[in-house]
């Protein structure tokens, strides 16, 4: 398939070089230059522009943050203005509610199709075609796009056709999982100061009750303190929880412990450790408990 591809990051381009790799024709563009060049040796064609990279009807983005993706989708010549009637935007960011309704309403306004497809996935996922899809949408323009998102994932969940309930599924997801990070400091935290060592505790606990993915991914890497170079920043999981607690309060749900997460992550980047993995969640929590950091 001929697609278009924007954002070029941590996750952007180890998906757009799986999207290669599957046969698909891309055009990419980033804000830098540089990064998009360096896909052309791979077989993409480098955009000038951000409507020459919507030319083929169907575009791709993998931003940071809502305020990245407003101003590619719906900024002067973005792509709500460059796309065809008809063609389709894939959203594969963690983006709020509130921006997935608007970018749906402004594709329709035009005759297009706005897909959200957020994904489950750190950039080693990403690198071996590893993520988990969450996408809704129109199901049958879903379904044309299907080997697109095929390509880079382990496995497609299609939950509806109401888009914004895709980006609120991620956004749940995402609190789970800053609640393992939460729950694993605090633990941590306690096991330290009572004399046990944290790898041990990491192996009982995750060998004979827990035995998830997450707890062993988080937990390693709190073990083991590195938390440079980042999977994913603990800055912008402070921008995910502040996502969530909006979601939240649009829909009247009350969720307290997402408040006290959110207050450690931004004492995390107080501490200046924003660059961090967001694991480094733990350095707060031990700090407070009067442990060295890891």
């Amino acid at each position: 398939m001929k697609v278009g591809f924007i954002g070029l990051g941590n996750m952007g381009l180890p998906i757009a070089h799986n999207l290669l790799r599957a046969g698909h024709q891309l055009t990419v563009y980033n804000r830098t230059r540089s990064k998009a060049e360096a896909l052309a040796s791979a077989g993409a064609q480098v955009a000038n522009s951000l409507g020459e990279a919507c030319q083929s009807g169907m575009v791709m983005t993998m931003l940071a943050d809502d305020r990245a993706l407003e101003e590619v989708a719906l900024g002067d010549g973005g792509i709500v203005d460059a796309l065809a009637r008809g063609g389709i935007h894939l959203s594969l960011s963690t983006i709020s509610t509130a921006l997935s309704r608007r970018l749906t309403q402004e594709h329709t306004l035009r005759g297009q199709i706005f897909i959200a497809s957020p994904v489950f996935g750190r950039p080693d996922a990403a690198e071996a075609a590893r993520l988990v899809v969450v996408a809704a949408g129109p199901l049958e323009a879903i379904e044309r796009v299907r080997p697109l998102l095929a390509a880079v994932s382990r496995k497609v969940f299609v939950i509806g056709s109401e888009q914004y309930a895709a980006n609120a599924f991620k956004l749940a997801g995402n609190f789970l999982i800053a609640s393992v990070l939460e729950s694993l400091s605090e633990a941590f935290a306690l096991a330290r100061k009572s004399g046990v060592e944290p790898a041990q505790f990491l192996e009982i606990l995750n060998g004979s009750l827990f035995q998830s993915p997450v707890y062993e991914i988080y937990g390693k890497i709190i073990v083991e303190g590195k938390f440079s170079p980042p999977g994913f920043a603990l800055r912008l999981g402070l921008k995910d929880l502040r996502l969530v607690l909006s979601a939240a309060e649009e829909a009247a749900v009350p969720m307290p412990l997402a408040s006290a997460i959110r207050d450690h992550f931004v004492s995390g980047v107080a501490r200046g450790w924003g660059d961090l993995d967001w694991a480094a969640l733990a350095k707060v929590v031990a700090e407070d408990a009067g442990l060295q950091a890891l």
